[in-house]
């Protein structure tokens, strides 16, 4: 078993990065994204997946695990060039292929381009993973300007919006869409306000599209997590912040990408064959009864 999943408090060095989405190279310790123990079994051989913010962070971890289980996988990330050669990289040592796709998925036609470059290198797609996301905390919502508003929107609800249309044609009976929401739309977050509304309509838009798919053999599930290490928290969170991060759940300590991996690959193979509509909780044992 990863020796992340011991648990015992944990803090960070104080440490700040004054650009989203933040650079996994300049984080102390370096996320873990690869569960040395883990057992693959082929679960998802012959697949081709997309992976938004599949660069680092969770998505890197999700990314490399898939390619374990023998899957193809499309990257796409903002500008985290080096982040992404370096998972392409583990990628392809895998003996997987790994496509990099860089640019703004706020913006509808470059998601759709997403899906139509997708299908040219591969031929296919099966899995959709909407994971890439900007959150920008404030102390009150005063404080939050329609720019940002919109901005939040877009980036976390809106590409989701976008990537699920284009790429729904090239969907079949068997393939799943995996939607990242967050435990802020359960728990709340009093600095997170519109980030945390994202991630809610995220919620409802699994469980209404899992509806709306059922019958095509679509399944659509949500992985919800609690505070995971990844560049998004030093750069977005002050360095004080950043050094206590994790501490307060019921585990004293942060989650590494690595331990969330294994349940994408659980949604996107038929060992969830009968589920969608749902949301799994990989949080540090917070209870949110959702």
């Amino acid at each position: 078993m990863s020796t992340t999943t011991q648990n015992q408090t944990q803090t960070f060095p104080p440490q700040h990065q004054n650009q989203q989405p933040g650079v996994e190279s300049q984080m102390n310790p370096r996320p873990k994204s690869e569960d040395s123990t883990y057992k693959a079994a082929g679960k998802l051989t012959g697949k081709t997946a997309v992976i938004t913010g599949g660069d680092s962070g969770i998505g890197k971890a999700v990314a490399i695990t898939y390619a374990h289980e023998g899957a193809d996988v499309v990257i796409v990330y903002l500008n985290e060039h080096e982040d992404a050669k370096d998972t392409k990289n583990k990628i392809e040592q895998l003996g997987r292929v790994c496509h990099l796709i860089s640019g703004d998925i706020a913006d509808e036609e470059h998601c759709q381009q997403v899906i139509a470059e997708t299908i040219q290198h591969f031929g296919k797609m099966d899995i959709l993973i909407n994971n890439a996301a900007e959150q920008h905390p404030q102390n009150s919502i005063i404080d939050i300007t329609a720019v940002q508003l919109e901005r939040t929107f877009r980036t976390n609800v809106f590409s989701c919006f976008y990537l699920i249309k284009a790429a729904l044609p090239h969907l079949k009976p068997g393939s799943s869409i995996i939607n990242t929401t967050s435990i802020t739309a359960y728990k709340g977050s009093p600095q997170l306000l519109d980030y945390s509304a994202t991630k809610g309509a995220l919620v409802s838009l699994t469980r209404s599209l899992s509806l709306a798919l059922a019958q095509q053999g679509i399944r659509v599930n949500a992985v919800a997590p609690g505070p995971i290490w990844t560049p998004l928290i030093p750069s977005t969170f002050e360095a004080d912040k950043v050094s206590s991060f994790g501490a307060d759940t019921p585990m004293q300590r942060a989650g590494q990408p690595e331990e969330l991996a294994p349940s994408y690959v659980f949604l996107a193979s038929d060992d969830s064959s009968y589920m969608s509509g749902q949301v799994l909780h990989i949080n540090g044992g917070t209870v949110v009864n959702g």
